[in-house]
């Protein structure tokens, strides 16, 4: 009795919800011009807010925030105000003009301190007079001086990145700009430069596979309309978040211009399914509306699942991109059941008139074949699997964001000159309790000059030289180097940021430095691009099997069974393990960001295809027809829409990846559009094949699977 009432209660809510979505469609229909009005009006604020949507160049700063080396960058920032700094290697220039350049640096909006050799002795006194020390810091192995200049705020902030770009108009021809600030607001302007050409190149060849599809001359524009407001508002809406990374940045209008172009095709089709049993255009388009919501709202909940398990990182950069992509394709969804609708019928007439053949096969002759061999090709593809499967594994990953920067950039051409004459291919900050004595802290600098690789090391000890009392000493550099409880030393490493020698120089540094203060902290770039890359292993391990999880979830829900999405997420996790493990074979060094990311991004763009071939699987099966008739018609039926949408997501990442000068975009854009060729590739031929042989698995471990099966067509077989 109650299992009843139940079951009329849950019928009736869903027959409510049907008719309140029944409902609006028929408004949106009714009042299409006054919804394209009210989307143009909200494009306002949309653009606004994303112009006023601050952008992270400083990938560093994702990195958890009770970790040592962030506790040590925090303190920089706030107290010594020396978290974001630049060096100015100048060449040729006498030292007079070297003091009138330094108080120029200074007159910049934004400088907080420039730093010379006459903050220590007059500059009348011969070089060879002065300490070592000084020496080594300040000027070169030619004819080259070093200038360091800290700025009053972050990194990435805007007052930073303005100085930065007004000190390289002050700068001369003979002058060099390094340091983690200088590579931020490079990356800034190349950003700028490249993204306008990424989304053109993205639509131009979007809109290439769109008219080879569609057979409607004007509706790929019309989709790209639709897209296009979807993504607008997505980056408006950014403001709410407070900033965005620049990576996001980058890749989020082409990332959703791919994965949400599935909706706009999903409901053209259903349109013109519906044209031909409806009395009107606008009833059509109402059924429409209300049938592709459905399906659309269901098949998107895996992609913004993929998304939002970028959230389990520790790297808060994943949230970053996960949050802004899964609100991008949410509001796809919408736009695709409102913008889009509303457009199609204004140009019905339009639409109608212009229209072409289309080219795009629906593989008659591949389904015969994969239907006739398929255990071959699962054999084969099995086999095939294991070299990649070790290739993923053992796939080189660099972290030094520096590497991932053109070499001809004016802050990678400054950090050069720092190694050449300063060997300052690192520089790292230590800070130690201000109660420990002189002679501690000359011993503990000693011995850490002492450690392979270490340049020079860098405190008021050395100056001081453990026995002059501290009122001696200028009271600018007294109060620059003693803030906060806490004194600064800084050590300059010979040895490349995330290499193996600077890890272990780090850890024998911090073994030291334990022994005079438990609490002493190490930060700079290498220490934090060192803790960088252990979250990232984590990080690895977690998002995958959140995404992995979600995905599996949503579809055992979605199709009541307990094998299904196994096989399903097995498809796709295999093209995952291809697409990742081929930078071994190729040789080629990918950013550490890439192993994280692809493989949500990859699992949750294009699981869609392995649902709608599934989906289709079992409807033919439901007809009739047996577990062969039915994977083939499933390969004709669904292998235009999957080579469509997997066409569309190739060509607008491998332009990106074509066109950019930034090798970690470069590499993110090539991995995912080889992803969504292997995923097209495995969902056509490798599914199917796997839909075949568990066949009677999943009719056995899913819930009503066959539904009620209709009276056998003559000439079918079970």
């Amino acid at each position: 009795m109650a299992g009843g009432t139940a079951a009329r209660l849950e019928s009736r809510g869903e027959e409510m919800g049907e008719t309140h979505l029944k409902r609006f469609a028929e408004f949106l229909v009714k009042h299409r011009i006054f919804v394209l009005i009210l989307a143009a009006v909200l494009l306002i604020p949309s653009v606004l807010g994303a112009a006023a949507t601050h952008i992270n160049y400083d990938i560093l700063s994702y990195l958890p925030a009770d970790l040592e080396s962030v506790l040590g960058e925090q303190i920089l920032e706030n107290d010594y105000k020396m978290a974001s700094t630049a060096m100015v290697t100048v060449e040729n220039m006498p030292d007079w003009q070297v003091v009138n350049l330094k108080e120029d640096i200074g007159k910049i909006d934004g400088v907080d301190q420039v730093v010379w050799v006459d903050d220590f002795s007059d500059i009348s006194i011969p070089r060879e007079m002065l300490p070592q020390d000084v020496q080594d810091i300040f000027y070169g192995e030619s004819d080259s001086t070093l200038i360091l200049v800290t700025f009053g705020d972050t990194i990435s902030s805007k007052s930073t990145m303005d100085a930065i770009g007004q000190m390289k108009q002050v700068l001369g021809r003979d002058c060099f700009i390094g340091g983690m600030a200088a590579v931020s607001q490079d990356t800034k302007t190349l950003v700028d430069q490249e993204m306008p050409i990424y989304t053109l190149v993205a639509v131009v060849l979007v809109l290439i596979i769109l008219f080879l599809s569609m057979e409607s001359t004007l509706i790929p524009f019309v989709f790209l309309i639709g897209i296009g407001c979807a993504v607008i508002y997505n980056f408006g809406t950014n403001f709410f978040l407070g900033e965005i990374s620049f990576i996001t940045k980058a890749l989020a209008a082409v990332l959703q211009l791919a994965v949400t172009m599935d909706f706009s095709i999903f409901l053209l089709h259903r349109y013109e399914e519906e044209k031909l049993c409806c009395a009107s255009h606008d009833e059509a388009m109402a059924s429409a509306i209300c049938k592709t919501f459905s399906s659309i709202s269901g098949s998107s909940l895996t992609t913004i699942a993929g998304f939002l398990a970028m959230c389990t990182m520790s790297l808060t950069l994943g949230r970053d991109i996960g949050i802004v992509m899964a609100k991008g394709v949410v509001l796809g969804v919408l736009c695709t059941v409102t913008i889009l609708p509303a457009l199609i019928l204004v140009l019905d007439r339009y639409i109608e008139r212009w229209r072409h053949r289309t080219i795009i096969p629906k593989l008659k002759k591949a389904s015969g074949f994969v239907v006739r061999h398929y255990v071959a090709i699962l054999a084969l593809f099995l086999v095939l699997i294991i070299p990649f499967g070790y290739g993923q594994t053992h796939s080189k990953v660099y972290y030094n964001l520096l590497d991932s920067l053109p070499s001809d950039l004016i802050s990678s051409q400054g950090n050069q000159k720092l190694k050449d004459e300063f060997h300052m291919t690192a520089t790292d900050f230590i800070l130690v309790d201000e109660t420990l004595s002189n002679a501690q802290v000359k011993e503990m600098s000693s011995r850490l000059q002492e450690l392979d690789g270490v340049a020079q090391v860098i405190s008021l000890e050395k100056y001081l030289g453990g026995a002059i009392p501290e009122n001696f000493l200028p009271q600018e550099l007294h109060d620059g180097l003693n803030k906060a409880g806490k004194e600064i030393l800084v050590l300059n490493s010979e040895y490349q940021t995330a290499s193996d020698e600077q890890n272990r120089q780090l850890d024998e540094m911090n073994a030291i430095l334990k022994e005079y203060d438990p609490n002493a902290l190490v930060t700079g770039e290498a220490p934090m691009t060192k803790d960088l890359i252990q979250v990232a292993d984590n990080d690895f391990k977690s998002v995958n099997i959140t995404s992995i999880l979600a995905v599996f979830l949503i579809i055992a829900i979605v199709f009541r069974s307990g094998s299904v999405p196994f096989l399903l997420v097995l498809a796709i996790e295999s093209a995952i393990t291809i697409n990742m493990g081929m930078p071994f074979f190729t040789g080629t060094t990918i950013p550490f960001i890439s192993s994280i990311v692809i493989g949500t991004i990859q699992l949750g763009a294009t699981i869609d295809y392995a649902i709608l071939m599934t989906n289709r699987f079992r409807e033919e099966r439901i007809l009739g027809y047996d577990r062969k008739q039915a994977a083939q018609r499933a390969i004709e039926n669904c292998s235009p829409s999957i080579l469509t949408s997997g066409l569309a997501f190739f060509l607008a990442t491998v332009g990106v990846a074509m066109i950019s000068d930034m090798d970690m975009i470069k590499s993110l854009c090539m991995m995912m559009s080889r992803g969504a060729i292997v995923s097209m590739l495995t969902i056509i031929f490798i599914l199917p094949s796997l839909l075949i042989i568990f066949s009677g698995l999943m009719e056995k471990t899913s819930y009503d699977w066959l539904q009620k099966k209709p009276k056998k067509a003559k000439g079918k077989t079970a």
